[in-house]
């Protein structure tokens, strides 16, 4: 027996009868061999990890575009802080932690450069739609490796689509990691607001605090002991009502506070002018495209307008400034 089927039949003794297990997968887009020591979820995982597009992640912004500070988040950590909440949570409940890690890692592979700024920038213009969670599925099976893509299993790319409120996972670990999401960005969201002087711990209104905590750190665990006491030993993941309804209250402060706030995004409006300049402009010069993605384009494979936005859809904030200004800045006179 190789070290990957002791590692399932250990996965079949000790987690959940709710858990997703190794090897009940649906199996990937390409059959192909099985790794002798790791199972399926696990290799999945390594493959989003040393992927090109989670390194990008570090540059793309969360909330503050290209903050100053160290310590403001970026969409790598965001990435990584929603993967150690659903871990906490699936380890919890003997759900399988290698499925919602790999989830997790890859949920936000297809976001733009500006956050949901950039995101906002290509739905608008772009007569085919933008969406981040079907732009990270696209990433994973067809852009990555310079278009083989990754070849993940279905579980795994069933939970990155449907990681956004609309979505429904279809099993308990893509549930776990749409529920942490949220729970992360509001916890480094509102931290980071603080760290930059645009809340304080006294703003939040004393309806949520006294449910669900008077600091980052104490909602943070609420949250996460909430969902694992509502959702031991049953076929769902869950909130109270009472937490939830603090949940959708909290969001509802920090739209209003912070995701408005028009100190924090007094930048947006020449971040989305920048994405939609350069959706312009390679629209109308898709010569100057990648020789990869220009292949697809050439080939029928997809639709030019598809094309422009996965470009600049992997761009990082600085990536993409960088050709604006190349683009449309002109440089000093050297003679």
């Amino acid at each position: 027996m190789s070290i990957r089927e002791t590692l399932e039949q250990q996965e079949k003794k000790y987690l959940s009868e709710y858990a997703m297990l190794s090897m009940n997968t649906l199996g990937r887009i390409e059959p192909e061999e099985q790794c002798d020591i790791r199972p399926v979820f696990q290799r999945d995982r390594d493959r989003i990890l040393h992927c090109k597009s989670f390194r990008r992640l570090k540059d793309k912004t969360q909330v503050f575009l290209t903050p100053q500070g160290d310590h403001y988040r970026t969409r790598l950590t965001h990435t990584l802080e929603v993967s150690q909440n659903a871990r906490t949570i699936a380890k919890a409940l003997r759900l399988n932690e290698d499925l919602v890690e790999a989830i997790a890692l890859g949920h936000d592979l297809g976001h733009t450069p500006f956050g949901h700024a950039g995101e906002r920038a290509l739905n608008d213009i772009c007569p085919l739609g933008f969406i981040h969670s079907e732009q990270s599925v696209r990433t994973v099976d067809i852009l990555e490796k310079n278009g083989q893509g990754l070849n993940l299993t279905f579980e795994v790319r069933d939970g990155i689509k449907n990681h956004q409120t609309t979505g429904t996972p279809s099993t308990l670990e893509g549930k776990i990691v749409r529920l942490s999401d949220k729970i992360a960005y509001m916890h480094h969201d509102c931290d980071d607001a603080i760290r930059a002087g645009i809340l304080t711990e006294s703003d939040f209104p004393k309806e949520i605090c006294e449910v669900i905590g008077y600091n980052t750190n104490e909602r943070l665990d609420s949250f996460i002991h909430d969902i694992i006491i509502n959702s031991e030993d049953i076929n769902e993941i869950k909130m109270s009502k009472e937490v939830e309804k603090a949940m959708k209250k909290l969001r509802e402060f920090m739209f209003e506070r912070l995701y408005t706030n028009k100190e924090a995004k007094s930048e947006e409006g020449k971040a989305i002018g920048l994405i939609k300049t350069l959706y312009t402009h390679y629209c109308a010069h898709i010569e100057e495209l990648p020789e990869d993605l220009l292949d697809r384009i050439n080939k029928n494979q997809d639709p030019t307008e598809r094309v422009v936005c996965d470009y600049i859809a992997a761009m990082t904030d600085r990536y993409a400034i960088s050709v604006f200004e190349k683009l449309y800045v002109p440089k000093a006179w050297q003679g």
